[in-house]
């Protein structure tokens, strides 16, 4: 078996969080998916897990922080082009987030940052690596 990724996040309206993630491109997987959490699925590899705050805390071992007012992670999403970024964070707004800094481009990656309801911050990105410097920039 493949080595695989699952991020659990707490929100607060699973059905609105979960319109959110699939404008983002994510699709549901009904399989691990019941009234108290959503297994979205990023590719073969990744998925997010959104949970009621309820059943996110039988997981935890500490109290759920309030990632609206602190950063708890940053999730990034690497994507094939700069078009792919735009359309991805263009729908996340659509369906609700926030987009909280400009695109930043950094010449041989590019990347946008979008908020979902509950504050988690995600930046999707497209680097280029025949573009990565070769020598350290001071």
């Amino acid at each position: 078996m493949a080595s695989q990724i699952f991020i659990n996040l707490a929100v607060k309206d699973l059905q609105k969080s979960m319109a959110f993630y699939t404008a983002l491109g994510f699709t549901n997987n009904p399989q691990f998916s019941d009234e108290t959490g959503k297994c979205m699925v990023w590719s073969e590899n990744i998925y997010v897990m959104i949970m009621t705050h309820e059943k996110f805390s039988s997981f935890a071992t500490k109290p759920i922080a309030d990632s609206k007012t602190s950063l708890a992670g940053i999730f990034s999403l690497s994507v094939g082009s700069v078009e792919e970024i735009n359309k991805i964070v263009t729908e996340g707004i659509k369906a609700g987030g926030v987009e909280p800094s400009e695109m930043k481009d950094y010449g041989f990656m590019q990347q946008r940052t979008i908020e979902d309801f509950d504050g988690h911050t995600w930046e999707v990105f497209y680097m280029d690596i025949s573009k990565f410097p070769t020598q350290p920039t001071e």
